[in-house]
């Protein structure tokens, strides 16, 4: 069977296992299915997940025009802190960004390679977990706006990690950790202004991924230097596929890649 189309982040549904879903234009793969078949990916070009057009891909999908002037890619994205739609200052577009700045927020600890503090919109739970890996995961604080989040963090990464190291979170060297002791411990550092949305009732979310094995050593996957791979699929985790022979397949960081695929066996 062929596939083709431009590769987007793989869509999920939280169950046991995870269900992994590839959406293209006109098709789409469940991914689950493809576990221990031979799975050939053959770069084509490229394509703006923005503007359509095919130009090289910058960042997040997008070309270089495109990812400095739409406000998906703003900076407030990445630095949740630097969010002003509360103050009702705009940055690229600002309908957009109080639709997206102005909803709940959560601000979470999650293991995946080590306990690490993040900040993801509350329609995103348990999205963002999946994707980072995570095995495990708890909400620390459920704020109105993105910028109570991203200040939130801020004073916490001084206190814990904000990086996945995404080596170890492949090779699953991870170690289960007590995240409500976490949590309890690090409420101190919350901002007074975040203070009252402190959670703290809830209990750790269990993540389980569907691999089948994990790699030793990991060689990752680069279209533009091997633009054809072809090996045996043996687990996805976060947004990586996993092969029989080591290699590791970002499937996020090439957003905006167009791709023919073939499913064998």
């Amino acid at each position: 069977m062929k596939y083709e189309g431009v590769l987007t982040k793989m869509q999920t549904e939280n169950g046991t296992p995870i269900q992994y879903y590839l959406i293209f234009e006109t098709d789409f793969l469940h991914m689950n299915q493809l576990l221990d078949k031979t799975l050939s990916i053959n770069f084509l070009r490229y394509q703006c997940l923005h503007c359509g057009k095919e130009k090289k891909i910058y960042r997040q999908g997008f070309c270089y025009d495109c990812f400095f002037e739409i406000p998906q890619a703003a900076d407030w994205v990445i630095k949740p802190e630097l969010s002003k739609a509360h103050l009702d200052q705009e940055e690229r577009d600002l309908e957009y960004e109080k639709k997206v700045q102005l909803q709940p927020h959560i601000v979470y600890l999650a293991n995946s390679s080590n306990v690490k503090v993040g900040v993801t919109r509350k329609s995103q739970v348990p999205t963002r977990w999946i994707d980072q890996g995570a095995h495990e995961a708890i909400e620390i604080v459920e704020v109105p706006n993105r910028y109570l989040a991203g200040i939130t963090e801020v004073a916490l990464k001084d206190h814990v990690s904000d990086k996945t190291n995404w080596r170890t979170m492949l090779k699953n060297e991870v170690e289960d950790e007590d995240l409500v002791a976490w949590r309890n411990q690090l409420k101190q550092y919350i901002p007074e202004e975040a203070q009252q949305y402190f959670i703290a009732s809830n209990k750790e979310t269990q993540l389980d991924f569907p691999v089948l094995q994990y790699p030793k050593k990991l060689k990752s996957l680069n279209l533009e230097k091997s633009p054809f791979y072809e090996g045996v699929l043996k687990g996805i985790k976060g947004q990586y596929l996993l092969f029989e022979d080591n290699t590791v397949f970002n499937v996020r960081s090439n957003e905006g890649y167009v791709v023919s695929l073939g499913v064998t066996g």
